[in-house]
């Protein structure tokens, strides 16, 4: 055993893949289950699907189509077991079952289609309107909204704006969908909870991605591209008084910098770098400030990474909307990186994590306690 050995704790038991419907593990139909993947992304609703083998019995009944438990709105979780932990991968609900019968019989399939508590939150057109008495907020209403569904807030949500008399007229999660919009706010849905908010990269950072680390290395690939083609800032126009024209407002990113330099081009010695957006119907100036910050924050995530990961070596969930360690591809671009998007696959080959990361800043930002190999010459 050398040292690198010694210096590691990480577990490595291959991880588990658990599937519970209705809040009970179909344990009985694991030999059936060919794959499980969960598309988790911050731009859209996580989904997931299981893919099953069918096979028909003597009585002519089907071993996955004619059991009860597969069925449109049958709760659904999917968990990651590593030895004795288990971390959850997403919960929802069954939105869709596909069987397919081809010509050869032994290739007859299953696919369950599933989706986050934002499928529940579609299901009823509700004309309701907010702050008819007295004005609110967008984050009361968000968690209004999350309470009449059953569901938790992960967090303090944001504020958002102060809005009178505003007419909701679609379904919950079409109308906060909107709401998140005119905020430049996220919308993610997890272990029962809802987050409705700005990028949360100030939550605890996520055990750290090894890449080139000898036996510590959980990463399979890591590529990154580095635009500088992005905007240090962004400028909207507002209304002047009357006789004027216009005066452009600049906004800057506001989010922390995950390093210890800034990714930007101020000290290029060129012009300032910045963008105007168009106005797409948006009038008002609150939304509008609102909608360049978010637009400035976006653009300041300048590195891009796509990679995978071996998720048994990691052992754990790789989370979107949270920060995360990397480390082994220099000094430069190690450090505190944001979760993009995820998408989880256990299949025979184990489970992997194919993930997109961002990042606003340079520099190795990691302490050496999060590092095993820091120290080691």
């Amino acid at each position: 055993m050398g040292l690198l050995d010694l210096l590691s704790d990480k577990k490595l038991q291959p991880a588990e893949c658990v599937v519970k419907l209705d809040n009970q593990e179909i344990d009985d139909m694991y030999p059936a289950l060919v794959e499980v993947v969960v598309d988790a992304d911050r731009s859209r609703a996580t989904t997931a699907t299981l893919v099953f083998e069918a096979r028909r019995l003597e009585d002519g009944l089907w071993t996955v189509q004619d059991d009860d438990r597969f069925k449109p709105w049958i709760a659904v979780r999917i968990e990651a077991v590593f030895g004795d932990e288990t971390e959850e991968v997403m919960r929802g609900f069954v939105k869709e079952v596909r069987a397919e019968y081809p010509q050869q019989r032994g290739s007859a399939k299953v696919t369950v289609s599933c989706q986050d508590h934002s499928l529940q939150l579609d299901r009823e057109h509700i004309e309701q309107r907010w702050g008819e008495d007295a004005p609110t907020t967008d984050g009361a209403i968000a968690v209004e909204i999350a309470g009449r569904n059953e569901l938790g807030v992960l967090e303090e949500p944001g504020e958002g704006q102060t809005v009178q008399d505003l007419l909701q007229n679609t379904t919950d999660i079409k109308f906060l969908q909107r709401r998140a919009q005119a905020n430049g706010y996220e919308i993610i849905f997890r272990e029962g909870k809802m987050h409705f908010g700005d990028m949360r990269l100030d939550a605890e950072t996520q055990p750290t991605i090894m890449v080139y680390a000898g036996p510590d290395t959980n990463c399979i690939s890591f590529n990154i591209r580095d635009d500088g083609h992005k905007p240090d800032k962004v400028a909207y126009q507002v209304a002047a008084e009357v006789g004027t024209n216009e005066q452009p407002v600049e906004v800057t990113p506001n989010l922390r910098v995950l390093g210890n330099d800034a990714a930007d081009s101020s000290g290029a010695g060129l012009n300032d770098f910045v963008w105007r957006p168009q106005r797409q119907g948006v009038s008002d100036a609150t939304q509008m400030q609102a909608v360049a910050q978010q637009m400035a924050n976006e653009q300041s995530m300048k590195i891009n990474v796509d990679g995978e990961l071996d998720g048994s070596l990691y052992g754990h969930v790789l989370r979107i909307g949270e920060p995360v360690g990397v480390d082994g591809v220099g000094e430069r671009y190690s450090g505190t990186y944001y979760v993009d998007a995820a998408t989880h696959r256990f299949d025979v080959n184990g489970y992997k994590v194919s993930f997109r990361l961002l990042r606003n800043a340079y520099g190795d930002d990691l302490s050496e306690s999060s590092n095993p190999l820091a120290g080691v010459l």
